[in-house]
Parts: C-alpha cells; structure tokens; sequence
C-alpha cells in the first residue's frame, strides 16, 4: 500500500496527466509499470496470509466446549461478513469519492494509514488472544498418509476398524478439540493405519509416519476430500456474482444514471446496492430469521450451513434469470428511441439493474457465509486456515471460470458477419440476455449437482471432550453439526 500509494504521488513515479483536449495520453514507462504491478503483487501476497488466516485465528477465540461460553462461531461469522461488507462500502463510496474529486495520493494514502492502525492494534492485542500452537505441516500430514495408504495398497483390511492404529498422545497436539473417529468410507485409505511387521513398530515409540499413520490422521485426508465436491459448486456462484463487475457495469453505463440534472451515479458505484442488500440481509438472518427458524429446526443456528448455500443458490439462480429480462428490457428502449447503433446513454433509468444487483447480495448473504462456515467446521482443527484458503481459492477460480465462459461465447456465437452475443463496440447489438440465460442455466445444474452433493455428504464424526465433565474423564462422540 505505501509503494501504491507513492506512485499515485510521486510525479516520477507515473505518467503526467493528460492535457484538456488531447486525444492520446502519454503511456507509463516500463519502471512505472513495474513499480505498480510489483506494488498489486505484493498486496496480493499480503491478502493471501490475512484472508485465509485471520477468520480461522477469530473464530479460534470462541472455545465451544467450554460451557461458560455464550458466543457461537456461526455468530461469529455473520458479522465478520457484515464488517468486511461495510469496509466495501465504504470503499466504493467514499474513497471512490476522495479519488474522483481529491486525488488518488489521499484515496490510497487513507487506507494505507488505516492499514498501519490495524497492525499496530493487532499487535496491541497479542496477549488477549486465545493462541493454538502450531503442529507441523498439515499438507506433511496428509502426504504422509497417501504415501502409507499406497506402500499397503495390497493388504487386505482388517476385519475390526478398531485393530486399526491409534496413539493419542502422538495426535494431542492436532486433536485439542476432539478426536476424529473412523468412517467406513474411503477404506483403502484405511490401509494407512494397518500394522504390520515391517513398519518395525515398537510400543511406547512414535512411529514411522510414512509408513503407518492413526486414524485420526487418515480421517483428516478423508475430510478434506470429502469437501472438495461442495467446494467446487461454489465457484460457479462466483462466475455469476462477477458479471456485476463486467457486463452489468456495461449496462449501467449505457443507461440514464442522473439522480438530480447536475449529479449522476457513478457505474461503479451500483455495486452499493449489493453491498447494502447483502448487510441488510446478514443483520434480518441473525436478529430475525434465526430466532424464529430455531423454533421450527431445534438448531440454535436456525439453519443448517448446508441449507444456507443452497438458499443462496437459488437466489443467484433468480438473480441472472431477473438480469436477462431487464437488459431486453434495455435493448427495447433503445430499439424505441433509435439507439441500437449509437453510444448515446439510453433514456431508461439505471435503477432497473437494482433487482439483479440486490438479489446478488442476497444470494452472497446465505451462500458464502453459508460456505465459510461449512469449511471452518468440517475440516480437522488443525487445517482450518488451510480450509478457509480453499474458499477464497473457490472465489479466484470463479473469476478465472468467468474469463473462460466469456471467451467460450466469444467464440462459439460468433457469426459470420463478426458480430457475436458480447460485442466489444456495443453492447446494443448483442445477446446479452443470452449470456444471463446461460449462466441461469448452468446455475441450475449445479444446484442439482450441489443437493446430490449435501444429501451424500457424511459429517466429520468426533470425539469431544467437554470442559464441564472433564474432571470424570468422561468423553461423548457427536456427529459435527449432524442434520
């Protein structure tokens, strides 16, 4: 941010602006360019620490064995997405507004300051922070088991799952919260646990790990397999929810944005309203819809996280079904007005777009929050920060999804005239609508693909040790978060 922040001031350190009237711009040179973009990587590695981490490390301050405990994660994580929204908002409200009629040295310098508070209030708070210590490498873990399960890929399984190796002191450390027990699914990975003579095993001694390995630890690699089918349907949300960005940015632009004769909203900034939409819809389900849904369900959460997603998938389904019929809508005014070949804005109010950019809010509202917590609590506790990376990585690969499908069509409506459903010149000219029904098509598929997925998918059994009765040693085995 201070590298960002110095380009944007330092006249060196960019092109000059450009003169009233001319029609090319000087370029940057290649040291300006590679000041910025080292300056974009740099945050991207910065974000790739604090997104996975710092959700998994705020949710790990709530103990919920500990009976003495109100706070719930899943509250936790409603409104960890309601302050990440609001920083959003303020973001495309007010420092758009700083950089549009200040200066971009102030609309970066803003939050690079703010970005030093943080650290420095971070830090601050160190010693009030309920800290787990590290055990290794998980991905270690997990490679270990796949090398042991191949080496015995040629013994048969033990009649009993319980002659399968365990050593609780060896999975104290990865194990605080309670121990995972054995599944019957994905057995040839059991063949991990299996003793034999040659793993020259010895009681009381730590084993060769790349050679036999608990069932705990078997049972890590079998939950995080278990969430890769949930994990890809989300990505195909993020294809849609990326459209916002792209042609529904498109649309505003070529739309009446005044709300008074001297002020107009700046396309951009339409994303307010799924920013607005999407808080408002977190603060209704935890003040409102939880209480209420509790009473029907018995969950204190009011719904599981599995039927959170899929109510958001439906909601994006309806939010690209509603967008194809207001851009024919769009298409028909300017038909009416004689603009289909002009770059005239067309007399129809932007506000039309609202619906689509509000039930995208929506549909973020249950389905992400939805999935964060589906990550944080069905994988091992000791591969949450890893889990919580496999949601930001859904979110990158339905961008990169979106750029393929874009490119897909491109190609495959082209006609012979050159022209095709996403024109670059004119959006006027396109099937837009198309698209939209595309995405609402695929959207639906994957809903189907995403309920076969939940109705097949088998909650991480564990072994909990509740604060409460630990002074009997007694231990209970839950289903986690069984529905």
């Amino acid at each position: 941010m201070i590298s960002l922040t110095l380009s944007a001031i330092l006249p060196h350190l960019r092109p000059p602006p450009c003169k009233l009237g001319e029609q090319v711009c000087q370029e940057a040179d290649t040291g300006q360019l590679a000041i910025l973009y080292a300056s974009l990587l740099l945050g991207a590695l910065g974000s790739g620490g604090i997104r996975p981490c710092v959700v998994a490390f705020g949710a790990d301050q709530f103990d919920e064995s500990d009976p003495k405990q109100t706070t719930k994660t899943w509250r936790y994580f409603n409104w960890y997405y309601f302050v990440m929204g609001v920083s959003i908002l303020v973001a495309v409200t007010v420092l758009v507004y700083i950089q549009d009629n200040i200066g971009w040295g102030w609309g970066l310098g803003i939050p690079t300051i703010a970005m030093f508070f943080s650290i420095i209030a971070f830090i601050g708070g160190y010693p009030l922070y309920r800290n787990l210590d590290p055990a290794g490498s998980p991905f270690t873990r997990l490679l270990q088991v796949s090398v042991a399960a191949f080496r015995k890929r040629k013994l048969a399984m033990v009649s009993d799952p319980e002659l399968l190796y365990q050593n609780d002191e060896l999975d104290a450390p990865i194990s605080i919260g309670g121990k995972l027990l054995h599944t019957i699914h994905m057995k040839f990975l059991d063949k991990a646990a299996i003793v034999v003579e040659e793993d020259n095993f010895k009681q009381g001694q730590a084993p060769n790990l790349w050679r036999l390995n608990t069932v705990h630890r078997v049972e890590e690699l079998k939950s995080i397999i278990r969430m890769g089918p949930i994990w890809a349907a989300g990505i195909l949300l993020i294809t849609a929810y990326a459209q916002q960005n792209t042609f529904s940015l498109q649309q505003a632009k070529s739309m009446d944005r005044h709300l008074t004769k001297s002020f107009q909203i700046p396309a951009g900034s339409m994303s307010v309203f799924t920013m607005t939409s999407m808080l408002t819809t977190i603060a209704f389900y935890d003040r409102i819809l939880v209480p209420v849904a509790s009473k029907f369900t018995g969950l204190e959460r009011g719904i599981s996280f599995l039927h959170r997603m899929g109510i958001g998938f439906v909601i994006s389904i309806f939010a690209t079904l509603v967008a194809g019929f207001v851009e024919i809508k769009r298409k028909h005014v300017a038909s009416a007005h004689g603009l289909i070949n002009s770059q005239q804005p067309i007399p129809i109010p932007v506000f039309w777009l609202v619906p689509q950019y509000c039930l995208h809010g929506i549909a973020e509202a249950f389905m992400s929050i939805g999935h964060l917590e589906f990550f944080y609590d069905q994988a091992p506790e000791s591969m949450r920060s890893s889990a919580m990376a496999l949601f930001w990585t859904a979110i990158s690969v339905g961008n990169y999804a979106s750029t393929l499908l874009v490119t897909l069509v491109h190609k495959f409506s082209a006609g012979s005239d050159g022209s095709n459903w996403l024109p670059d010149d004119n959006l006027n000219k396109g099937k837009l609508e198309y698209f939209y029904w595309l995405i609402t098509l695929l959207q639906v598929a994957n809903l189907i693909y995403y309920l076969f997925c939940a109705k097949m998918y088998t909650f991480k059994p564990i072994q909990v040790h509740n604060k409460e009765i630990s002074d009997s040693k007694e231990s209970g085995v839950e289903l986690a978060n069984k529905v």
